[in-house]
């Protein structure tokens, strides 16, 4: 009788591993891998709005430091933090304004951040946990105050164009078309796109050039890791040609740190996104599938699935060609758009998964906007401010941080802050924990190359297989907000295939039993081949 029931018991064991329906027991059996190299789950830090140290309303880099552990406590395995391994700080440099994009001394922290002395700690802690730290470099303007521009203006309207004049875009007024922006210098002019505060640099001159040189080696030499460059797209104007300034200047950093990683900002379409990943650069964000009105939420409402891989393997097919070791930059929302939550919350928090799951798990580096994990909302959809509201870490105790100032107004997240979601096991900061975690366990899914995009016989599902170091894995995500589907995993896609990770958004959860794979409404699955 006893070897009747132990007999029964291994079946019954047997038929649930085969079933495989409890996505965290198949996470949990598997171990996740720290990233040694530039592939990376980063994280977007608006440092004025994130932690509060002082008391002084502004969020600061020792806030950032007490952080660390939520973000990265050093062990990929302990499913106790988020698991991100990459920072991408916003400006941090000295600057009147709030947003710091206007820079007045490229080689200091702004006093209300901080000093060089914790920053220095910020980088040592940060890399003690495994967390590659990329800072945003403006090298496209420079603040009005600052004093090689104050400099220049003052050469240039006592008619010396010999002195300063040399690193920014100053020429005769009527060189530049009557709809560019400037900043008047007599009879002179400096470009200005962005803003009068924002005088613009002259990319080609080799003064410009040296000064850039010394700040990216100060800069990496402190142990930055990358950069973040803003506003590639207008690097180019009417004598500079932005690849060739963007190909001198990745060559450079490079000749400083081989491995440095540099990610730029192209807001543009993709024939001028292809012209600048043939400067060499590691990545581009890819801003087309991204905002709450861009492909992956469109897609997502359409619940055309297919189509979605269709076009962003398509997407970086082409971007590969350019660069063939370009790495693609996906993400949802960042500090310059309304918040992803603002278009999703109200359609449910399988939204919301849902739409992390898909962003995250194509090839390349998934930037997640702070705030992003906890579904937090812009209080008015208009106005960067808005976009930049202070990080909640407990709803119950709301942060005293104003990003313009005393007045600014934002509410918590409908489903509480940090402390309050992790203590949910179905919230949205658990399934971006658990997204990480598949990837850290999965390198094939960040670091491969999409070889298939199988056709399931249903255009909501889309269906990818990426290969790196010669094993494959495979991706589904179902688009369709209401029904499951039954899919049947033949050899040309996978040869026996085991479901690894099951990232359901609801109560209903993924099986896979032979070659049959059950996949519920708004989940994504990643298999691979069953090791022997």
């Amino acid at each position: 009788m006893k070897k009747i029931i132990s007999l029964l018991l291994c079946a019954l064991l047997l038929a649930s591993a085969v079933l495989s329906g409890c996505s965290g027991d198949v996470m949990d059996s598997r171990k996740a891998e720290a990233s040694k190299d530039k592939y990376r789950n980063f994280y977007e830090i608006f440092t004025q709005s994130y932690c509060d140290s002082d008391g002084d309303a502004i969020g600061d880099l020792q806030g950032i430091i007490s952080q660390l552990d939520y973000l990265n406590d050093g062990d990929p395995n302990t499913g106790e933090d988020l698991g991100i391994d990459g920072i991408w700080l916003t400006p941090i440099m000295p600057s009147h304004s709030y947003h710091k994009y206007d820079v007045e001394n490229y080689y200091d922290i702004d006093p209300a951040f901080g000093t060089l002395e914790t920053f220095d700690t910020l980088v040592g802690e940060c890399h003690k946990r495994g967390i590659k730290l990329i800072i945003d470099l403006v090298l496209n303007h420079i603040s009005s105050q600052n004093p090689l521009f104050t400099q220049a203006a003052m050469e240039v309207v006592d008619g010396n164009l010999d002195g300063n004049a040399k690193y920014f875009e100053i020429h005769k007024k009527d060189y530049f078309s009557p709809d560019t922006q400037v900043v008047a210098l007599g009879d002179y002019a400096c470009e200005a796109n962005f803003s009068q505060s924002m005088p613009e640099w002259n990319l080609n001159s080799e003064a410009t050039r040296e000064e850039f040189t010394k700040i990216a080696k100060f800069w990496l030499d402190r142990g930055v890791d990358g950069f973040r460059l803003d506003a590639c797209k207008f690097y180019t104007n009417k004598e500079t040609n932005g690849e060739e300034f963007l190909e001198w200047f990745v060559k450079t950093c490079r000749g400083i740190n081989p491995d440095v990683y540099i990610v730029g900002e192209t807001w543009s379409g993709d024939a001028d996104i292809e012209e600048l990943y043939k400067s060499g650069i590691d990545s581009q964000f890819a801003f087309k599938y991204a905002t709450t009105s861009g492909t992956i939420v469109e897609f997502m409402n359409t619940q055309k699935g297919k189509a979605l891989v269709s076009k962003v393997s398509g997407y970086d097919e082409k971007m590969r060609k350019a660069n063939p070791d370009e790495i693609n930059a996906m993400f949802l929302s960042n500090h310059d758009q309304v918040r992803i939550a603002n278009a999703l919350e109200s359609k449910g928090l399988d939204y919301e998964k849902f739409a992390a799951s898909v962003y995250m798990l194509f090839p390349g580096n998934s930037f997640t906007y702070y705030g992003e994990e906890i579904g937090m909302t812009a209080p008015n959809p208009s106005g960067d401010a808005n976009y930049r509201t202070p990080m909640v870490f407990d709803s119950d105790d709301m942060p005293k941080i104003y990003v313009q100032g005393a007045g600014d107004t934002f509410e918590p997240p409908t489903n509480g802050g940090v402390k309050q979601q992790l203590k949910d096991k179905d919230s949205l900061l658990n399934f971006y924990r658990k997204i990480i975690k598949a990837k850290l366990q999965n390198p094939e899914i960040q670091r491969g190359m999409v070889v298939s995009t199988p056709d399931m016989g249903d255009d909501t599902v889309g269906a990818f297989i990426t290969e790196y170091d010669g094993k494959q894995v495979m991706v589904l995500h179902n688009f369709d907000a209401e029904n499951s589907k039954q899919l049947t995993i033949t050899d040309e896609m996978l040869k026996s295939p085991e479901l690894v990770a099951d990232l359901s958004t609801g109560k209903e959860k993924a099986s896979l039993s032979g070659t049959e794979l059950k996949l519920p409404a708004h989940c994504s699955v990643i298999l691979r081949v069953k090791e022997a």
